[in-house]
């Protein structure tokens, strides 16, 4: 007997992303989105200390972390020099980090 949808791509497996692709462009793009924000709350916040101005609140900075953009925030603390002498965020950002590469690992390799 027949195909009757011969130009349909073959299921190898029973994940949803037979039918959509991977979402691995997806991911990409909001990891990028997020860690420029990061980096721009950083850049934000120093230039407010400089000038005197209303600052960021710190559990926002961490925020931007938590939701991806925890290398957007190193980076930014490094460049600009700023919250590098607070001790919750020298650990806390590279630890946090570290938590998103060991669940980005596990993940890859379930898939």
């Amino acid at each position: 007997m027949g195909e009757k949808f011969p130009f349909l791509p073959q299921a190898v497996n029973d994940t949803i992303w037979v039918a959509v692709g991977s979402p691995m462009g997806l991911i990409a793009g909001y990891l990028l989105i997020v860690n420029l924000w990061a980096f721009g709350l950083m850049w934000f916040d120093k230039r407010r200390a400089k000038q005197g101005g209303r600052r960021i609140r710190e559990r926002t900075l961490f925020l931007s972390a938590l939701l991806g953009g925890s290398l957007g925030a190193i980076a930014g603390m490094q460049v600009f020099r700023h919250k590098t002498q607070h001790w919750y965020f020298v650990w806390g950002m590279p630890l946090i980090l570290l938590i998103q590469i060991g669940i980005a690992v596990c993940a890859l390799r379930a898939a």
